[in-house]
Parts: structure tokens; C-alpha cells; sequence
């Protein structure tokens, strides 16, 4: 059984679309760190913004060099990282280390419990030389289906289809994206996809249940909504193939879900 309930979208969803502005967003500022959370996180707590289907977390970081996430602990959570700009270090206590940068995708199973530190080491990238290059990351936690699972951790490098093209599967436990160049998480009800676009460029959203689409950076034209800035987000219900079109070089990123935490 899953640490959290979880049902299956309803018959008949209707469509509705409530777009979040940037502004609107909770934000922790430390003198390392700037992270700006979609939902509630930490000290921050509204119980009308808890999740979006099966998405609980979606923090967008900026860490300073040298600086980071001490060794912390998470249990029963499918997290998801991206970075859009530097380079992250993951180590964790099941033996798992690696440096992840743009294009390369990462996904941590917490299951029964799991330590983790994420830190920008970037000098590390340098020959040991200091330099001021932050690491500009997405941090993505989703529920999993079955609780206590062994942890676990996979990286994979997707850049190349990134340049291709098209909305691009990153994370996925769905069927239909086995053999897909995307990392396997353990949701079969969720994924992750990405696109980068020029200006003009354009990308169709899967028809599902529940969407979330992040404007990572730039600006994006939604149909039937309007513009998504950098930091907005639209979360969509009853979805239907709707077109996002970028009106300067922008990366999105879009949760496809088809089930819902059973809680709010």
C-alpha cells in the first residue's frame, strides 16, 4: 500500500484551469539558498495548497558554491531533479554518488528510508578552482504507489532528445513509456516530461486527468490561458491536448498524472 491514499481520476473530470503566478509562491531565502516552492513545504503551510494529483513538491532552488543540502533523511517519495543551470552533487547512504547538470535526468526512491545530501561542488568541475557559478535546480516529489520499497537512485542523460525536439519523457512509470529514453519512477500513474523551445516553437500537452506545467525559464504562450512567465505554473484538469507555444527561448516542465492523493 502507498504511504499516502491514493484514488483514480473520476469519471466525467471537469475541465478546469487555475493558473499560479510566480509571486504567489511560498519562498525560503537563507543566506545559501533561494528556493521558491509551488506547494506547501517545510515551515510553510496552507491547506488549500497542498498538491496537484499526485505532485507534493515542486521547489525551484538556487544554491550558492560551496554550499548545499546537508545529509537529510526522506522516506516513501519518488524525487525528481533538474537542473537548468551549474552542476549538483548527489551522495547518499545506500553507496550512490553523481553529478548532475543540464540534460542529465535523476530520480531517488526513498521507499523505506534513504539519506541524501545535494550540494553545488562545482569547483569540483574546475580543476579545484572557486568560482561563482550557482546551481539552479527543480526538485519533484511525487507519491509513490507501494510503500517501503528499497530506496533507490538512477540517473540518465536525455540532452540529446532534448535537442530533437517535441515534449521529451523524463520520468515515467507508465507503460506506455517503456523503452522510452526516460528514467522509471515508481508511479504507474505519472511522468515527467521536458521541453526546450525556441521562439515559435511548440509542444502539444498529453490529454490526462491532471497537468502541471512549470515555466522553468522564459515564456510560454497556453492555450486558452495566456502567457506563463518564468516560475508560473498552470494546473490543468480534464486536459485536452491543449498547444504551448514559446514566445522567447524557454523549458518547461509537465507533470501528466492520472490518479489524485485521496486527501483535500
Amino acid at each position: 500500500m502507498p504511504a499516502f491514499p491514493i484514488t483514480s481520476a473520476p469519471q466525467g473530470l471537469k475541465p478546469s484551469l487555475d493558473l499560479r503566478d510566480p509571486g504567489d509562491r511560498f519562498a525560503t531565502r537563507l543566506s545559501w539558498l533561494d528556493s521558491k516552492h509551488s506547494f506547501s513545504f517545510g515551515r510553510h503551510y496552507d491547506a488549500r495548497n497542498t498538491h496537484f494529483g499526485l505532485l507534493l513538491v515542486n521547489n525551484d532552488d538556487v544554491v550558492r558554491p560551496g554550499a548545499g543540502f546537508e545529509t537529510h533523511p526522506h522516506e516513501d517519495m519518488e524525487i525528481v531533479t533538474w537542473v537548468l543551470r551549474g552542476a549538483l552533487v548527489h551522495q547518499d547512504s545506500e553507496g550512490h554518488s553523481g553529478v548532475i547538470y543540464p540534460g542529465l535526468a535523476q530520480r531517488m526512491s526513498a521507499g523505506r528510508g534513504i539519506l541524501h545530501s545535494e550540494k553545488n561542488d562545482s569547483w569540483r568541475l574546475t580543476g579545484g578552482a572557486e568560482h561563482d557559478e550557482p546551481v539552479h535546480f527543480v526538485q519533484m516529489w511525487v507519491v509513490p504507489d507501494e510503500a517501503r520499497i528499497d530506496p533507490g537512485y538512477e540517473q540518465l542523460e536525455i540532452g540529446d532528445e532534448l535537442l530533437r525536439g517535441g515534449l521529451v519523457p523524463v520520468a515515467s512509470g507508465m507503460d506506455r513509456h517503456e523503452g522510452a529514453a526516460a528514467i522509471r519512477i515508481k508511479q504507474k500513474d505519472a511522468a515527467l516530461h521536458a521541453a526546450r523551445l525556441e521562439p515559435g516553437g511548440s509542444v502539444t500537452l498529453p490529454a490526462a486527468p491532471y497537468l502541471h506545467v512549470f515555466a522553468a525559464r522564459g515564456a510560454v504562450e497556453l492555450e486558452g490561458a495566456g502567457v506563463l512567465g518564468t516560475g508560473a505554473a498552470a494546473r490543468i484538469t480534464a486536459g485536452d491536448s491543449q498547444r504551448v507555444t514559446a514566445i522567447e527561448a524557454s523549458e518547461i516542465l509537465v507533470w501528466e498524472m492520472h490518479a489524485k492523493l485521496g486527501i483535500g
